[in-house]
C-alpha cells in the first residue's frame, strides 16, 4: 500500500485516531490476520464467526503494526476508530486507487474460470509492467479491497476477480475499483439457487460490463448468448472471444494430460499456443486473457509465448500430483458447480480414455443450486458413467444422486461407492487404486474434499 498517516486514513474512512499520534505512518500491507502483521502494517479488526478481530489487536501491534482499523478503542493499542471495518476497507481501497492514476484496473467475472483467467491474465500483464494478481480467489467484499490495497506507486496493472452472491455485489466491487477493462467469461448454473434463474445470474455478472467506462473495453464471450447480450449494457468498446469472436482458438488438440494446444487467431495475427493447464475449458480462459493483453498493447507472439509458459498459480484447481506408486491425483476440490464439474469429468476422460488408464472420480456436493440441485448431481453422475469412470465415489449424503445418475447409464460397468465423509473416501480406495490410475477429486468447498485429495497423496506414506 502507499504510505499514509493515521490522520489521512482517518479522514478517508471517517474515523478518529486513538492511542497514537496523527502522524504515525502506515507503510506496510493491510492484513486481517494478526499473525501476518509486520512493521508498518495496518491491521483490520474484522468481526468473525468465532472470534473478534479486536481481541488480536494487541498481538498485531506487538508484531509491529502501525495501527489498527477497528470499531472501538483498545487499551494500549493505536486504533483508528470507525463505524464499520468493511466499509472503511472499501473506502480506503478506493482512495488509494484514486492516488494511482497510472494503474489500470482489469476486472474479471463469470460463473466459472474466474481464478484461472485472473492467473493467466496476471502472468501476461507482468510482461508489460508491475502487476498485482494475487493467488487464490480474493473476490468478495473482504478479499477484493485487500487486493486493491496491495497497489502502490509502482503498480501498472491490477487484475481483480469479482464474485457475486447476489444482485448488486459486482456493482459494489466496481465502485471500489472502477475497471478500465472488464471481462465476462460465462453465465452458468453456479449459485442458481441464490439468483433464482440463469437470467438472474446474467443480470449480476453483467454489472461488470455496465461499470466499464466509455473509454474502456468490455471483453465478452461470443459463444455464451447471455454474455454476448451484455454488449447492449455497456458504453465501452466491445471485444469478443470464442468461436464466434475476435480472439479464437483453431486446431485445438489435447494431450494425454488434457493440456490444450491451439492456434491463437486474433485481429492482429496468429501464433501457436501450448497450455500447461489441464482441461479443455482453459482454452476459453486463455482467449479471454489474450484479448485483455492485446487491448493493453501486447503483441500476438508475446501473448502466445506467455500463455504457453503460464502455470496454475492458485491451488486446488485441476492441480495434478503423482504419487510414488504412479497414481495421479487431480485436486479440483476448491469449488464446484454443474459447468465446472462437467469440465473436470471431461478432463478426466481425456486423461484416461485413450491411454490405458483407469479413471476414478471422488465427487461431493455442489452447493447453492436451489431447485436444480438433485437434477444437477444426477446429470454429473450420468456423465461420469458415460465417459467410462471405473469407480465413482459419492462423498456425503447430499452427493448420493451422483450414483443414481451413474446407474441410469445401463452400459456402465464401473463401481459405485457411497461414503459419509472425505476420510471414508480415502479408506474406500485404499485397496482399489493401482499404478496408473487417475483420481479426480471435486466438490464445492464446503464439502471439504481437499482433505480427501491430501489423504490420497499421503496414503503411500503409510
Amino acid at each position: 500500500m502507499i504510505t499514509l498517516t493515521a490522520a489521512e486514513i482517518a479522514a478517508i474512512t471517517g474515523g478518529t485516531v486513538t492511542g497514537t499520534s496523527d502522524e504515525v505512518k502506515v507503510t506496510g500491507p493491510v492484513v486481517i490476520d494478526s499473525r501476518r502483521a509486520e512493521p508498518g502494517a495496518l491491521f483490520a479488526a474484522l468481526p468473525g464467526e468465532h472470534a473478534d478481530g479486536h481481541d488480536f489487536a494487541a498481538a498485531a501491534a506487538a508484531k509491529g503494526a502501525a495501527a489498527v482499523l477497528g470499531t472501538r478503542p483498545v487499551e494500549g493499542v493505536p486504533v483508528i476508530v470507525i463505524a464499520d471495518v468493511l466499509k472503511a476497507m472499501a473506502d480506503l481501497a478506493h482512495a488509494v486507487l484514486e492516488r494511482l492514476p497510472d494503474a489500470t484496473v482489469v476486472g474479471i467475472t463469470g460463473s466459472s474460470g474466474k481464478t484461472s483467467t485472473k492467473d493467466l491474465t496476471g502472468q501476461l500483464l507482468e510482461r508489460l509492467g508491475p502487476t498485482i494478481a494475487p493467488e487464490g480467489s480474493f473476490n468478495n467484499e473482504i478479499g477484493f479491497p485487500l487486493t486493491v490495497l496491495r497497489a502502490d506507486e509502482r503498480t501498472r496493472y491490477l487484475v481483480l476477480e469479482m464474485g457475486a452472491r447476489g444482485i448488486g455485489h459486482i456493482a459494489y466491487l466496481c465502485g471500489i475499483a472502477p475497471p478500465k477493462i472488464g471481462a465476462v467469461l460465462n453465465v452458468g448454473r453456479a449459485h442458481a439457487g441464490e439468483f433464482g434463474s440463469m437470467d438472474g445470474v446474467a443480470k449480476a455478472k453483467g454489472e461488470l460490463a455496465e461499470a466499464v467506462s466509455a473509454d474502456g473495453v468490455a471483453v465478452l464471450n461470443a459463444d455464451d448468448p447471455r454474455v454476448a447480450a451484455m454488449a447492449g449494457r455497456t458504453r465501452a468498446k466491445i471485444v469478443k472471444f470464442g468461436d464466434k469472436g475476435d480472439f479464437r482458438a483453431e486446431d485445438v488438440a489435447l494431450d494425454d494430460l488434457s493440456r490444450a494446444s491451439f492456434r491463437l487467431v486474433t485481429p492482429d495475427g496468429e501464433a501457436p499456443v501450448a497450455l500447461k493447464l489441464h482441461g479443455a475449458h482453459h482454452v476459453a480462459n486463455a482467449l479471454a486473457a489474450a484479448a485483455i493483453a492485446a487491448r493493453l498493447g501486447m503483441a500476438v507472439d508475446t501473448i502466445a509465448e506467455a500463455l504457453s509458459a503460464a502455470t496454475a498459480r492458485s491451488g486446488k484447481r485441476m492441480e495434478l500430483n503423482r504419487r510414488p506408486d504412479g497414481v495421479l491425483v487431480v485436486n479440483d476440490a476448491y469449488n464446484a458447480n454443474p459447468d465446472s464439474m462437467k469440465a473436470a469429468i471431461e478432463a478426466l476422460a481425456q486423461m484416461t480414455g485413450n491411454h490405458a488408464r483407469r479413471g476414478i472420480a471422488v465427487l461431493g456436493h455442489m452447493a447453492e443450486l436451489g431447485e436444480i440441485d438433485e437434477a444437477s448431481h444426477v446429470e454429473a453422475g450420468r456423465l461420469a458413467a458415460r465417459t467410462g469412470v471405473a469407480v465413482l465415489v459419492a462423498v456425503g449424503e447430499d452427493a448420493r444422486p451422483l450414483l443414481d445418475g451413474a446407474r441410469e447409464f445401463t452400459d456402465w460397468q464401473g463401481e459405485a461407492i457411497a461414503v459419509p465423509d472425505p476420510g471414508a473416501a480415502v479408506t474406500a480406495l485404499r485397496n482399489i487404486l493401482r499404478p496408473g490410475d487417475v483420481v479426480l477429486v471435486k466438490a464445492s468447498k464446503a464439502a471439504g474434499l481437499t482433505a480427501a485429495a491430501d489423504g490420497l497423496l499421503a496414503e503411500t506414506d503409510r
